[in-house]
């Protein structure tokens, strides 16, 4: 089914300029509807199946983003802060255009997969408690971490505030003793949840502490690892078609 909207519109949602702007452009006869120029701003076009150009140039219109950015410590789970970095910033101009926004949110010091779109049905439906969706994490852990730390988070740990955390996969990947004779352990984790500082308080709650914390996967997307802390791309088709699928959230 086709879905026309004003020609002014379309070109200001893609960042081309102010309706003023635009409106001036259309009038100098440097936009074009199917190859013929047009002098009305407010034409109604069919972005997805008319061709509009702008100085030559074809306008590709979307109304949907999606974005895999792998986190870098420092930076903000936000759209604005008055004080630090947030992950909009670390964003091409043309790419904040449809104002995407984190979903769901990795602590100041966390690296990793973090989503940032701005389709608030599937934000919502990721972030619902009752999707149950797993969030995997790697983590450096000061401390020995053993068999009853796994079994401690398959029941559930009490955090410092009274809150008891949904069973958790804890999986231990190696072991290593220092120079000072101490232990660092790096796991593994999978929770459902996203509780303030989670992981952190998970590991506190066991006597142990994080000193390095990323995230690897949400549901089905995995972090890409050529992505280094800092860049992003866009989903494949493939990775979103998994992702809308994951436990129904397929459309």
């Amino acid at each position: 089914m086709s879905k026309k909207i004003r020609l002014d519109k379309m070109l200001a949602n893609m960042g081309l300029g102010t309706r003023s702007e635009i409106k001036k452009a259309v009038k100098q006869g440097r936009v074009t509807v199917e190859g013929k120029a047009v002098k009305d701003s407010g034409l109604q076009v069919d972005p997805f199946h008319e061709r509009v150009e702008l100085d030559g140039e074809a306008v590709s219109y979307r109304e949907t983003i999606y974005l895999m950015l792998n986190k870098p410590q420092g930076v903000i789970s936000a759209t604005e802060d008055t004080r630090d970095r947030t992950v909009l910033d670390l964003l091409e101009p043309e790419d904040r255009v449809l104002a995407p926004f984190p979903v769901g949110r990795l602590d100041k010091d966390t690296e990793g997969l973090l989503l940032l779109t701005n389709d608030g049905q599937l934000a919502h439906e990721l972030l619902s408690p009752r999707k149950h969706v797993d969030k995997t994490y790697e983590a450096e852990v000061s401390g020995l971490v053993g068999e009853t730390d796994i079994q401690a988070f398959k029941e559930g740990v009490t955090l410092d505030d009274g809150y008891v955390t949904m069973p958790a996969r804890l999986t231990i990947l190696r072991t290593e003793e220092q120079h000072d004779g101490t232990v660092v352990s790096y796991i593994s984790l999978i929770i459902q949840e996203g509780k303030f500082h989670q992981v952190k308080r998970m590991f506190e709650a066991v006597g142990k502490k994080v000193v390095f914390l990323k995230r690897v996967a949400m549901g089905p997307l995995l972090l890409d690892p050529s992505l280094v802390p800092g860049t992003y791309r866009e989903l494949t088709e493939g990775e979103l078609e998994r992702l809308k699928a994951h436990r129904g959230l397929a459309e």
